[in-house]
């Protein structure tokens, strides 16, 4: 572990997101920092403020939170963990889900919902200005558009810097530029999961950054044996280290975020930014499926 602890998220490389915020592409998901069912307090609050606090010592400079984790915990605990922020530190949240209990996430997508979401998320997290703001989900019950549209107001307000969207189809992220740029898209993505595969070749195509939601399917990548097995041996590696490795040579606007609420399971995940993966086992890998 002391040789892991030693390496920095920049040498995942960078990636420039709305043309003005450069990241080294490997970020930091807060979600796991709140209780069971991503509810309420989590059960070490210290520790997870120590993995906050080591996010930044790795060349972190990425993290990805939400008004609905806890709900409101997660960007508490940031605030009080990294306040008052270093320059280099870019903070995405979401709003657009409501939460009635754990593990349970409902649409909430009408105007004053997000604008009242929003106004949280900056006194959470104490700033004037949300660099990335995401919705976290389209709701069915309201227009996209009008959505979409009030993050629009709310940039104009300058309330948020950029806009970014989460868990959108090609056809919702091509809607959702008609009305203003789009930073980043964050869907869910893995080595086993990839029904989001046209998302990303259209973020691909336009230079706008992918981000991963459960970057690593743990169930499947333990029991892959197989590939991610015997490679994880050969490099003397995790299996996530090897799905995350896959994650970044996959496309140049990936940007895995996997979170955790250990600071020695934050430094095992990021010694994947030191694998590099020969073209055959890439090859290999990228032959995996969700079916197996």
């Amino acid at each position: 572990m002391a040789e892991q602890t030693t390496i920095n998220a920049a040498l995942a490389g960078t990636i420039d997101i709305g043309g003005d915020l450069s990241v080294n592409r490997f970020g930091f998901g807060a979600m796991r920092l709140t209780g069971e069912g991503i509810w309420g307090e989590p059960r070490d609050p210290e520790e997870c403020k120590r993995v906050l606090r080591r996010v930044l010592e790795l060349g972190i400079n990425l993290i990805d939170t939400a008004d609905s984790y806890g709900p409101q915990v997660s960007e508490r605990l940031i605030a009080e963990a990294l306040y008052p922020y270093p320059d280099e530190l870019v903070i995405a949240t979401k709003g657009g889900l409501t939460r009635p209990g754990p593990n349970r996430w409902n649409p909430n997508g009408r105007p004053e919902h997000l604008r009242a979401a929003c106004e949280g998320s900056l006194k959470r997290l104490r700033v004037d200005r949300i660099d990335v703001y995401q919705l976290h989900r389209p709701d069915p019950e309201v227009p996209f558009e009008e959505s979409v549209g009030t993050l629009v107001e709310l940039k104009n307000e300058g309330k948020i810097r950029h806009i970014a969207l989460s868990n959108v189809t090609v056809d919702e992220l091509e809607r959702a530029q008609k009305l203003t740029p789009i930073v980043s898209v964050q869907n869910r993505y893995s080595l086993f999961e990839r029904s989001s595969e046209p998302v990303l070749e259209a973020c691909s195509l336009e230079d706008v950054a992918f981000i991963p939601w459960r970057p690593v399917e743990g169930g499947e990548v333990i029991s892959a044996g197989g590939a991610v097995g015997q490679i994880a041996m050969k490099y003397r590696a995790t299996p996530t280290q090897v799905a995350l490795a896959w994650l970044l040579a996959h496309s140049p606007v990936m940007l895995p975020i996997p979170g955790t609420s250990k600071v020695a399971h934050l430094e095992e995940n990021l010694g994947a930014v030191a694998l590099e993966l020969a073209p055959a086992e890439l090859a290999e890998l990228d032959q995996l499926a969700v079916e197996g």
